[in-house]
């Protein structure tokens, strides 16, 4: 992969998790009665701050679906699939909140599931330190999957624990 390609695809994935965390932050803020505890991410994609988030999420899937084609000769055939999932999945999460049920359900499971494990095998493309703790954060991010659908919440809620996935 030229230098120009590689550093398209960081900037991509930085830009779409750096707004998105953003825009969490400032969705939180304006969402009236949000509170870390009692809330799921997925609350702020309905109400006053549906569009917002809806946006962004959508923002977050397209840069990384992107990247995996940008990517896609470099990357690996595992970790090029599990990105083009896990940004399709943010796409479809940005269109389809948690008021169309299963729909919803099913992408935002899959953001989780894939973006985990493209976290995990990308330590095939990245250098040390930051192979080790993608490693390390996609585990931490599967450990808090289970966790949350078996409803154990390490004292932190289960909106703490989802974000904890994310």
């Amino acid at each position: 992969m030229s230098i120009e390609n590689r550093s398209l695809l960081g900037a991509l994935l930085f830009v779409g998790a750096a707004q998105f965390i953003l825009v969490i932050a400032f969705a939180e803020a304006l969402y009236p009665g949000s509170y870390v505890a009692t809330n799921f991410l997925s609350d702020l994609g309905v109400g006053q701050t549906a569009l917002l988030f809806n946006a962004s999420v959508a923002v977050l899937g397209a840069c990384v679906f992107i990247s995996s084609l940008i990517g896609r000769r470099t990357l690996g055939r595992g970790l090029t699939i599990t990105l083009a999932i896990t940004g399709a999945c943010a796409v479809a999460v940005g269109r389809f909140p948690e008021t169309t049920g299963a729909p919803h359900v099913v992408f935002s499971v899959a953001i989780f599931v894939f973006g985990a494990v493209s976290a995990i095998i990308s330590y095939r493309v990245l250098r040390p330190p930051l192979s080790h703790f993608s490693v390390g954060l996609g585990i931490i991010a599967l450990v808090a999957l289970v966790l949350m659908f078996t409803l154990h919440d390490l004292g932190i809620s289960l909106g703490g624990t989802e974000r904890m996935t994310a």
